[in-house]
């Protein structure tokens, strides 16, 4: 059933757009600002795509946009789903499948984190070098697709290491602060406890966020490339002395869309 609906929705989506495109992005929160570097050719909201949900959290717009990046030619995911909005995790990975059936060979997932590696401030950036999975679950739960993949995908290299290069690169051209490490994906939708976080600390982790992770377990299955950026929107719980919220993720964006879009614009062009 799963792969019939994506054939449904990849016809869909043809009927609208005859576009190619190589690379994929997904918007995280509060970071779909990047459009405006966009030259748009076609945007689908949603809500009119055949098994797509409407997104519902703030700062995730939900909208399909095909367009141009200089000459590399791009389709957007502007916003997600998450699973703790209470949907199934094949939801939530279905538009990282229907981008991988339009063709594209590289994805590039963005998401706004709450950071506690060293030396890291609100509005830094961290390249996601490899994660940790504790929600709990997984995408690939169940019966295997095997038109989309293997019964047990490698991921050895989930984040592509080639990708991570050029993004390093990409932020160093126009000399902007970064740091790399491990992603911690949690279910949400509370923030950590301080314990929690200490806990994260211990195992590796640099950063935690309610996202990112199931994408790039799908999208390795489909074998694709992929890399992947955290936006550290707010130090992680017990590190600062105010409470966190969700208004403070999306200032912090705002206040660094116009380096993220940058950086964005830098990099795809690169890939």
């Amino acid at each position: 059933m799963v792969f019939q609906k994506l054939t449904e929705t990849v016809k869909y989506i043809r009927s609208l757009s005859p576009a190619k495109p190589r690379v994929g992005v997904t918007l995280g929160s509060g970071l779909g600002s990047f459009v405006k570097e966009l030259e748009v050719e076609q945007s689908i909201p949603y809500k009119d795509i055949p098994h797509f949900m409407p997104t519902t959290v703030e700062g995730h717009q939900g909208n399909l946009i095909f367009g141009k990046v200089g000459s590399q030619s791009v389709v957007i995911l502007q916003g997600r789903n998450h699973y703790y909005e209470g949907h199934s995790m094949e939801t939530v990975v279905f538009p990282t499948r229907t981008l991988a059936l339009l063709g594209i060979e590289s994805l590039v997932l963005t998401n706004s984190a709450g950071g506690f590696g060293e030396t890291m401030q609100a509005g830094d950036f961290m390249i996601i070098e490899d994660h940790i999975n504790l929600m709990g679950t997984n995408p690939l739960m169940g019966p295997n697709i095997k038109e989309l993949g293997p019964r047990f995908p490698d991921m050895t290299e989930a984040y592509d290491k080639k990708l991570i290069e050029k993004m390093e690169l990409a932020f160093q051209k126009q000399n902007t602060r970064y740091h790399k490490g491990i992603y911690c994906g949690v279910s949400g939708p509370t923030y950590e406890t301080p314990a929690e976080v200490r806990y994260l600390k211990l195992v590796g982790g640099k950063a935690v966020g309610m996202s990112t992770v199931p994408e790039v377990i799908a999208a390795n299955h489909l074998g694709l490339r992929v890399a992947a950026l955290s936006c550290i929107t707010n130090l992680a719980a017990g590190l600062s002395r105010q409470k966190l919220s969700h208004q403070e993720v999306t200032d912090t964006a705002k206040k660094v869309e116009q380096q993220f879009s940058s950086f964005l614009k830098d990099f795809i062009q690169a890939i």
